[in-house]
């Protein structure tokens, strides 16, 4: 196990690195990116100014080898907006984002697996064909559209939901007032619901089709067939036979879901007004503050390498066959 998570560790700053790299040279890819700093009507003297203060003027790997030393000392520079620490930008963001992506996961985690199960055992039926055609429904939907129309219909027509707005829930926790996250949550409760059903529905639907073939392939092996001709109640050989070896692919499956929800809160956090850094990164790039936008991307990589680490090593529990040495 040690010269595993060496190993993985080693990989994770190969990764981090890798990133950084795609990170600050994409900014070259269209030319000089003095012009991303500057006013549409500035002058060439300005012009000339601003690259030198900047340092845009020495060799592209000078650049680079002083972004990653400056990195590795945790310093990722300031907004050219805001003129502060894009660091601290992103982490005072970070945890309605980590609120909203939690919930979603949460939410496709909790309804696909028992969605995923019955259709599984209820093969061929109408039930079977329903949940597929709500899968295939929840996948081919543009998130967007449905946060709008949640917002229009539970949110401004049902007055149900909030329909922007955030209240903290992690930000306490992490200050240690625990008793003021108990005292949030059920009004932070009521605002997560429509941007995290909006994030998760897409993840709910492919993860509910990935546990029903899951299923559908463990409940054919010998083993299952096995556990039914001894009598076994149909129930007792899908949770104690069946279910926990059909649950390695949704495991594999949840650490890229995390990255992808990540990646999808740029928009639904656009759509709902959420503070996180979803909306700090597109409001970054509209206003062309690229220290904003390369640390959220490093910070993200970071958390993405991370949680598909853990998924790693819960791969023992959940089947000791797999050896990690």
């Amino acid at each position: 196990m040690g010269k595993y998570l060496i190993r993985r560790l080693l990989q994770t700053f190969i990764v981090i690195f890798g990133v950084t790299i795609l990170s600050f040279f994409s900014l070259h890819l269209a030319g000089d990116p003095t012009l991303l700093y500057v006013s549409e009507r500035a002058s060439e003297e300005e012009i000339a100014q601003t690259r030198a203060r900047l340092g845009f003027d020495r060799p592209i790997h000078e650049q680079y080898l002083t972004y990653l030393g400056n990195l590795a000392r945790g310093d990722m520079g300031n907004s050219l907006r805001a003129r502060t620490p894009a660091f601290d930008m992103v982490m005072e963001r970070l945890p309605a984002t980590l609120e909203l992506t939690i919930m979603a996961m949460i939410f496709s985690i909790v309804f696909s697996i028992p969605i995923g199960v019955l259709s599984a055992m209820k093969r061929g039926t109408p039930l079977d064909g329903g949940v597929m055609m709500f899968a295939m429904f929840g996948q081919s939907m543009p998130s967007f559209w449905l946060g709008i129309m949640l917002i229009l219909f539970v949110g401004l027509q049902l007055r149900w939901l909030p329909i922007s707005g955030h209240v903290p829930l992690i930000t306490p926790m992490l200050d240690g007032d625990f008793a003021k996250a108990a005292a949030n949550f059920p009004e932070a409760f009521r605002h997560l619901i429509m941007p995290a059903v909006t994030l998760g529905l897409f993840s709910l639907s492919r993860n509910a089709r990935l546990i029903r073939s899951s299923m559908l392939e463990v409940l054919g092996q010998d083993y299952v067939r096995t556990a039914r001709a001894k009598g076994l109640h149909a129930w007792n050989v899908v949770f104690r036979h069946a279910f926990r070896n059909a649950l390695i692919p949704f495991i594999t499956i949840i650490g890229l879901e995390f990255g992808f929800l990540l990646s999808g809160v740029v928009v639904i956090e656009t759509v709902f007004s959420w503070p996180g850094v979803g909306r700090l990164v597109f409001n970054a790039i509209t206003q062309r503050d690229i220290p904003v936008v390369q640390t959220a991307v490093v910070m993200f990589s970071l958390l993405f390498v991370l949680l598909n680490l853990m998924v790693d090593l819960v791969y023992t529990v959940l089947d000791p066959r797999i050896r990690l040495e």
